[in-house]
């Protein structure tokens, strides 16, 4: 039985407010990947607003399973980012027909995917996250984190918090954890990377060397630039590799 429609005979029984452990085994049956960090995750993005006991104890109603499960379902089915899912809830509360869904043929492709991650990667730069803080953002768990960092995934810095990059690269183990890719999967992926560390390290380690600044900045500009090209030749034989099997 969907969620909604068991959040609905909830309402009728008179069953209104449920603990966070009552919405996780709700959703489950529907979302087997939803975890208490998700939804407690999507209330701090103002995705449902739970009502609090006196002891701060979060307690949901039906109408909360409800958004909970559209919010969802539009990420499973229709990739759509939170802003957007939002934008559709405010509709539906005034009372008015949410934005058109995009069709699989307005999705994007590996090549604009790698060009909206290389844009986005510039944008969270100066990101600094600790521990927990960058286990929220991923939507994650602690026993993820782990994982990833034992297989070399992610890495904290020396001060022990995690930059945007690190954060970029927590997004996406998770978003390819729910299509079942688990670490040791991506360890391929982690080995392709390192070599192409190397390529671009092996063009720019002699300008680096230099003692002249302008020198060494050309150095850091270059390696900035063989990187995105080599992630947008890697997306594009991904591509072709895609088209290649439809």
């Amino acid at each position: 039985m969907p969620a909604s429609r068991r959040a609905g005979e909830a309402r009728r029984r008179g069953d209104e407010l449920l603990s966070i452990g009552a919405v996780l085994a709700f959703l489950r049956d529907d979302f087997p990947e939803v975890t208490i960090s998700k939804i407690r995750f999507l209330e701090a993005e103002g995705l449902v607003e739970p009502q609090r006991t006196p002891s701060g104890y979060r307690k949901f109603s039906a109408a909360d399973v409800e958004r909970l499960a559209y919010v969802l379902r539009m990420q499973r089915d229709h990739y759509l980012p939170l802003r957007v899912i939002r934008e559709h809830l405010d509709a539906i509360e005034r009372g008015e027909q949410p934005p058109a869904l995009p069709g699989a043929e307005a999705r994007p492709g590996p090549l604009e995917e790698a060009d909206r991650e290389l844009a986005g990667s510039s944008a969270t730069g100066g990101v600094r996250l600790g521990r927990a803080e960058l286990i929220a953002a991923a939507e994650a768990q602690e026993r993820e984190l782990v994982e990833w960092e034992a297989y070399g995934l992610v890495q904290p810095g020396p001060d022990g918090g995690y930059d945007g990059e690190a954060l970029q690269i927590a997004r996406l183990v998770a978003e390819l954890g729910r299509f079942g890719l688990e670490p040791r999967h991506l360890r391929a992926v982690k080995a392709a990377a390192d070599r192409e560390v190397s390529l671009v390290e092996q063009v720019v380690a002699p300008l680096r060397r230099h003692r002249n600044p302008q020198t060494r900045a050309h150095a850091e500009a270059t390696a900035r630039e063989l990187a995105t090209l080599s992630v947008r030749l890697h997306a594009a034989m991904v591509q072709a590799g895609l088209r290649a099997l439809s």
